[in-house]
């Protein structure tokens, strides 16, 4: 199929998106966690200055990984800034999380990838269900847009008459940016690419966080759902956590399922703590929810596990893994989104244009990339004349020639050449992909 640009085509649809989400009265979902991050303000001569004082091993990082002292802080932050890698990782001790906020300037922003997705949707101007896990003022008030409502026992509520005083979760958000100059063991490094590392001293999720009053309300209410999204699953260690929740999951959503064949179910993927978890989780509900959403460091962990390595500088290597994982996690579909191109791939959905998902996927997150916040309308449309990824149209190009039998589409995203912001961006590129499903 031959690429067409509909960025401004898709943006043009939004507002009768939401008008008939009012008028019809159906939602999208959101769930399940949310918490409080604390954006690190990047300084690279005080990261240096820690690297230098704290740095024992060598640079690594490796599966299971955890901090527990600064000197593993230093290890796996200098070796993921070396190699431009993302991830989360938890802390164990707060006497690390007190060390760098003492050191860097920080402020706080929303987290939590349901959160987030909400956050993305509600500055448009969608009304959205959402689960916060995290329920303090300050996480509540980051979500506070009109239309966002909560479950609570006696039916929706205002987020803003959901809140605790419940301290907030907090998660560190360390962003370095790509062409900052490390000093590691008196060699000198440039950051290939922009990325981040969240840092979590969180026990709360450990566990499944999902309220009773919420999955009753979405089993009743089924026929008044669009779209289901699922994530925040991944910092669960202990997988005995996940086996005691995971057949009220499972017969949860085949309940939703049951009262509407058409609410679409999108489980997001993450970096996971633990590959047992993660391949538990994606086992079970595979066969029941209906698309995957993944970005390409997850894919390609994905498939080694498999058995397969992955070059995402091939799109045929891309496509071989990702039909691997259609193989091992029998779903409709899994959506991919990178910073060059978004791409679906697995069987058609009916009724649902995946293009204009995974362009307005784009568009979101794009826009939070070049603005550092959750993009209204004229944000978005600022930043539609923005270029579009030169590796992207390549690889659109070279999609036409390539034979499949899978339903295959591919956009290409738009170009940020210097981000304000690389968090979140894939909760806001889901947060687009959902709109596809309003209809």
């Amino acid at each position: 199929m031959v690429y067409t640009n509909g960025y401004d085509h898709y943006f043009q649809e939004i507002s009768a998106d939401i008008d008939r989400c009012k008028t019809d009265g159906k939602r999208i979902v959101c769930g399940y966690t949310s918490d409080l991050d604390v954006l690190i303000d990047w300084n690279e001569n005080t990261f240096n200055h820690i690297t230098a004082a704290f740095l024992e091993d060598d640079p690594s990082f490796n599966e299971g990984d955890a901090i527990h002292n600064l000197a593993d802080f230093t290890r796996i932050a200098c070796y993921c800034a070396m190699h431009g890698l993302g991830g989360e990782i938890d802390i164990t001790e707060r006497s690390v999380c007190d060390y760098l906020l003492s050191q860097f300037k920080s402020c706080f922003a929303l987290g939590g990838t349901g959160a987030q997705g909400t956050a993305a949707l509600s500055t448009l101007g969608f009304p959205v269900i959402v689960h916060p896990s995290d329920r303090s003022r300050e996480v509540c008030q980051l979500m506070n847009h009109p239309g966002v409502v909560v479950v609570a026992k006696q039916g929706l509520i205002p987020i803003a008459e959901a809140c605790s005083d419940e301290l907030p979760i907090l998660h560190i958000i360390l962003q370095f940016p790509k062409g900052a100059k490390l000093n590691i063991k008196n060699k000198l490094y440039e950051i290939p690419v922009s990325n981040r590392l969240i840092l979590d001293y969180d026990t709360k999720h450990k566990q499944i966080v999902v309220d009773r009053c919420f999955r009753d309300y979405c089993e009743s209410n089924a026929k008044n759902l669009y779209c289901y999204s699922i994530s925040g699953f991944n910092a669960i260690t202990d997988i005995q956590n996940l086996l005691k929740e995971i057949d009220i999951l499972e017969a949860h959503y085949k309940k939703v399922k049951e009262n509407n064949p058409n609410c679409i179910l999108y489980l997001e993927g993450a970096h996971y703590y633990n590959f047992e978890v993660r391949d538990l989780l994606f086992e079970r509900l595979s066969p029941i929810v209906d698309i995957l959403g993944m970005n390409e460091e997850e894919l390609i962990g994905h498939a080694k596990t498999l058995g397969k390595d992955t070059d995402e500088s091939c799109l045929s290597s891309v496509m071989e893994s990702l039909q691997l994982l259609l193989e091992k996690f029998p779903v409709k579909g899994i959506v991919l989104h990178t910073k060059d191109y978004s791409m679906y791939y697995g069987s058609e959905i009916s009724n649902v244009d995946m293009v204009k998902g995974l362009t307005l996927g784009n568009l979101l997150s794009g826009t939070r990339a070049r603005t550092a916040r959750y993009g209204n309308f004229n944000d978005c449309k600022e930043t539609i004349p923005c270029p579009l990824s030169t590796v992207g149209l390549a690889f659109a190009e070279e999609l036409e020639r390539i034979r499949t039998d899978q339903y295959v589409r591919l956009v290409p995203s738009k170009y940020i050449e210097d981000p304000a912001c690389t968090i979140g961006l894939g909760d806001t590129f889901m947060a687009g992909v959902l709109i596809a499903f309003v209809k």
